[in-house]
């Protein structure tokens, strides 16, 4: 049986620019965190807030190509989507991030991995927004209770094999 360490994600709102800081670490290699980012199956698996159903509509996760999913939960849905700029196998992805629901609040995303040994890999991900008004509502909308949770099942998902 393979047990997983809670890993504490650090999420820093940067007081001079419009960005936040995501800082994880994560019990598994660099190729198999990449992979659960890239693979729309896996993705839709560990993504977002517990309790929330997500359906991909396309993930394309290449240098040049897009995505779109929506959460739903209760009848509600909400959708995201957006480019992927520059992918780099188990390095790098750079994508827009927008929220239908707020689509002049886009975020420039880089999600770097970095290999720590034996099997494990620290994510960061840094979301530039074009405001701080922009960031502030990319923070107050639950932001964090999704990257946490979700975080927790990309864990489970990453233990399974």
């Amino acid at each position: 049986m393979t047990s997983t360490t809670h890993r504490e994600t650090q999420i820093v709102v940067d007081p001079d620019v419009p960005l936040v800081r995501i800082v994880r670490e994560f019990d598994a290699p660099p190729a198999k965190v990449f992979r659960a980012h890239v693979d729309p199956e896996l993705f839709a698996r560990w993504t977002g807030p517990k309790g929330m159903d997500v359906r991909i509509d396309r993930h394309d996760c290449r240098t040049g190509g897009s995505y779109r999913y929506v959460m739903s939960q209760d009848g509600e849905e909400y959708a995201f989507n957006g480019v992927f700029h520059e992918v780099r196998t188990d390095q790098l992805i750079v994508q827009t991030f927008a929220f239908e629901g707020m689509p002049d609040d886009v975020a420039l995303e880089r999600i770097v991995l970095e290999d720590l040994g034996n099997g494990r890999t620290r994510l960061t991900s840094t979301s530039l927004v074009d405001s701080f008004e922009g960031r502030d509502g990319f923070v107050a909308s639950g932001m964090e209770v999704g990257v946490n949770e979700g975080y927790e099942k990309l864990d489970a998902l990453l233990a399974e094999g």
